[in-house]
């Protein structure tokens, strides 16, 4: 049905779609999905995060990747890498990450999707270094991050989370082909 640049498995990797606003609006809105992020994001926010990754793509022919599930076509969040430049010794950088519906939590989706974008990110775009980045309290993260080989780098203080104690504290991992 969607015109994937990619599939996994079970889920299908694609830019972005004005259908996906109010349906990524409720995940940045769920306050379990964003428990280890400054705060829940307006639909607002969301419309400003998609349109960004829309231009990053665009750019870059890579973004944080709206993901659906081939079993039914079911947009579920994103799964994808994307360029970080906040001030840091390890940027500018590519990072992969992933934001998922909680419904869909607990079912392997972002480590099969991470492990994909991986694939794609190295094989397809040519990239030989891509980061991931998480606060040192989400042990979920973490632990995908793991799963799909990274190894840890360090603990830094994140510059954009300083106003928030609980959150200041990251990590880093990283992966290298």
């Amino acid at each position: 049905m969607e015109n994937y640049i990619f599939k996994s498995e079970r889920l299908g990797f694609r830019n972005w779609s004005e259908n996906d606003n109010p349906k990524m609006g409720l995940i940045n809105s769920n306050t379990t999905v964003m428990e280890y992020f400054p705060s829940i994001l307006s639909q607002e926010q969301t419309d400003a995060f998609i349109e960004r990754m829309k231009q990053q793509f665009l750019k870059n022919g890579f973004c944080y990747f709206a993901v659906d599930t081939l079993e039914n076509n079911q947009f579920i969040g994103f799964i994808g890498i994307s360029e970080q430049t906040f001030s840091a010794d390890f940027t500018p950088c590519i990072d992969i990450g992933w934001r998922l519906s909680q419904s869909e939590w607990g079912k392997g989706y972002a480590t099969e999707g991470a492990k994909k974008c991986l694939d794609f990110a190295f094989d397809e775009i040519g990239l030989t270094n891509i980061k991931a980045i998480c606060p040192v309290i989400n042990k979920n993260s973490e632990k995908v991050m793991k799963k799909i080989g990274m190894r840890k780098m360090k603990k830094f203080n994140h510059p954009l989370l300083s106003n928030y104690n609980k959150l200041e504290e990251c990590v880093i991992y990283e992966l290298s082909k």
